[in-house]
């Protein structure tokens, strides 16, 4: 279950962030009212469904491996595995089942600021979850009903992309899975990056975490009152978190100076 609280000062905030072990993953959003959501989920919206969640996968697949080749340019390298796959297509926008996610709770706050409208006054939300906890149960759970799976945290962590293509993907485990390709894009590794992703692309991320097996797994949502917006936009400066930092491009400049003149406003 996830469970939310509120923080009452600037102070409070980073203190949580501080304490928390290196085995969490974080997410920002702009927005608290937002639920954790792949991009594929908030395109289905409401005419989401088992059968329409597969064909817009499969669709996208399809399409997107079917003309790779002509949009390439020889300036990246084919993919060889489903989620490596479905990696890039995020990387691009394609709307997949991958949640991004970061090891950096700092990272996933420049996140829920990027896109946040200041005219709304929202309170933003960063979501902090114990990624080892969660894989240990997910492993188990496979282990469980595969007599011949055998493999470990550690072991996963050498071949992430055979292991999601030809267990997790193939079976339809209802678990999160938390992972990424071996071979990562510079923006993922800049950002440190990784991907939350229902293991039953038939059934929504919330849908699974809320399985009893996670049940006492650290989750917790930490809502942000907008009030302290420009406190977060100082403590990130001055750790040199912005935009030019995180995507490393002149995307990332202008994006940089697009936030400062927003804040300065």
């Amino acid at each position: 279950m996830i469970k939310s609280f509120v923080v009452k000062s600037i102070e409070e905030l980073f203190h949580n962030l501080n304490s928390l072990p290196n085995h969490f993953a974080y997410r920002g959003q702009a927005n608290a009212e937002w639920k954790i959501q792949s991009a594929l989920e908030r395109v289905l919206g409401d005419e989401w469904s088992p059968i329409r969640a597969r064909t817009f996968e499969d669709y996208s697949l399809d399409a997107f491996k079917s003309k790779y080749h002509i949009y390439n340019n020889g300036n990246e390298h084919t993919p060889k595995s489903k989620l490596a796959w479905l990696s890039v297509m995020q990387h691009y926008g394609v709307p997949t089942r991958l949640i991004d996610f970061t090891t950096s709770p700092y990272t996933a706050l420049y996140f829920a600021l990027e896109t946040y409208d200041v005219l709304s006054k929202n309170n933003l939300a960063v979501y902090a979850f114990d990624y080892t906890d969660i894989m240990e149960k997910s492993i188990s759970l496979i282990k469980s009903r595969h007599a011949k799976f055998n493999e470990t945290r550690h072991s996963i962590s050498k071949k992430p992309d055979e292991v999601f293509d030809e267990i997790v993907d193939v079976h339809s485990y209802d678990i999160a899975w938390i992972t990424e390709p071996c071979e990562l894009n510079a923006r993922i590794d800049r950002q440190a990056g990784t991907f939350l992703i229902s293991g039953n692309l038939e059934r929504p991320i919330e849908s699974v975490l809320s399985e009893s097996i996670y049940d006492e797994s650290s989750m917790h949502k930490i809502i942000i009152p907008f009030q302290f917006l420009e406190g977060i936009f100082v403590g990130l400066r001055k750790m040199n978190i912005n935009s030019k930092t995180i995507y490393g491009d002149l995307g990332g400049l202008a994006k940089s100076i697009r936030m400062e003149l927003q804040q300065y406003n």
